[in-house]
């Protein structure tokens, strides 16, 4: 190995007693000459080097570090000592590119990294050209939306039974993470269909037009088997209850408080037919949305019409019985939902079920 001879006397002196800047400046040169020779290094001269960057690269500004870790995220012999050190970095335009795409960065110390560090971090991770599902566990438990939307639309993602189920029942509030995961190869027919009962109608139809065509017929089938009336199935009878709510409408007081309290008492019947004449959504529509396993449709009605977040909650619970309790995290990630969910949206939504 050839080591720029006017470098290597002083360094020893730099690495031990040096001050910062010197350490910097060090950095920088001894870098820059791995970098060049890298193609033609031997392991023992790639680890000489680790050695030395460890002790010299945290010196270093940030934007040094920065270019650093980019040109060693496309070496197939970075050293491993250093990729290790920039990647553990807070700062993501460091470790970003390292973990986006380093091959030298192994399955122990992405799984290390990805259980303690932010979202930054596991967004770079979840680019990765392979994703094995010990990672992608770690990623869907901790990720947050744009995570969890990337890691799903990455085609070399593995994942887990139990992380599939969480994706799922994330996706019925993200109609982003459904086409995603709608467009999986991986996704198996029971998954599909439970991706599709968890899903609004706006949702399947863009998924069905974006997806393969051998895809296409899944999801016919799935839908065929989501909309099979139930033997057990008993209709309600509203006839009562829109009797009631036609004398509120006549004596003026049919609005968003009616509503709720007819809600907090628990009154399915009267809370849809009130529901139905303040939206214009017919009362088998809503019942039908309103019964299945999610509560979206809840959030797109009460958006539509702009009703407080008390009673949307309300209508929630109800939809669960008297005899069910909600989950505090359920209901939270409602209320997030129902606080991004766009009036237009929501209006837009509404006007189609308006048609059926």
């Amino acid at each position: 190995m050839t080591i720029s001879p006017s470098l290597i006397p002083e360094l020893d002196d730099i690495v031990s007693r040096g001050d910062p800047k010197r350490r910097a400046d060090a950095a920088r040169r001894v870098s820059e000459l791995f970098l060049q020779g890298a193609a033609n290094f031997h392991p023992d001269h790639v680890e000489l080097f680790d050695g030395v960057l460890t002790s010299l690269v945290p010196h270093a500004e940030l934007e040094a570090r920065a270019e650093l870790a980019e040109r060693l995220s496309l070496l197939e012999n970075a050293p491993r000592g250093l990729v290790g050190q920039l990647a553990h970095e807070d700062e993501i335009a460091i470790a970003g590119p390292l973990l986006r795409r380093s091959p030298v960065i192994d399955e122990k110390m992405l799984i290390e990294i990805a259980s303690v560090k932010g979202q930054g971090h596991l967004l770079a991770m979840a680019e990765r050209p392979t994703l094995s599902t010990d990672l992608t566990d770690v990623i869907v438990a901790r990720g947050d939306r744009d995570v969890i939307r990337r890691a799903a639309g990455n085609a070399g993602a593995a994942f887990s039974s139990s992380s599939y189920s969480t994706l799922i029942k994330r996706a019925g509030q993200d109609g982003v993470l459904t086409i995603r995961l709608g467009q999986r190869d991986d996704l198996s027919p029971d998954q599909l269909k439970e991706l599709l009962s968890g899903s609004i109608d706006v949702v399947r139809r863009r998924l069905f037009q974006v997806v393969k065509p051998e895809r296409q017929a899944d999801i016919k089938q799935a839908m065929t088997i989501i909309n099979a009336p139930s033997e057990r199935e008993e209709r309600r009878d509203f006839t009562s209850a829109q009797r009631t709510v036609l004398k509120l409408h006549r004596e003026g007081a049919l609005g968003e408080g009616a509503l709720l309290n007819f809600a907090r008492a628990f009154k399915y019947e009267e809370s849809i037919a009130a529901l139905s004449a303040m939206t214009g959504v017919k009362i088998e529509t809503l019942d039908r949305l309103i019964s299945g396993e999610r509560y979206d449709p809840i959030l797109i009605a009460g958006k539509s019409i702009d009703l407080e977040w008390a009673t949307v909650r309300a209508l929630i619970v109800l939809r669960l019985g008297p005899n069910r309790t909600a989950s505090p995290t359920d209901i939270e990630d409602a209320r997030v939902n129902y606080v991004r969910l766009m009036p237009s949206t929501a209006q837009r939504v509404v006007a189609f079920w308006k048609t059926r």
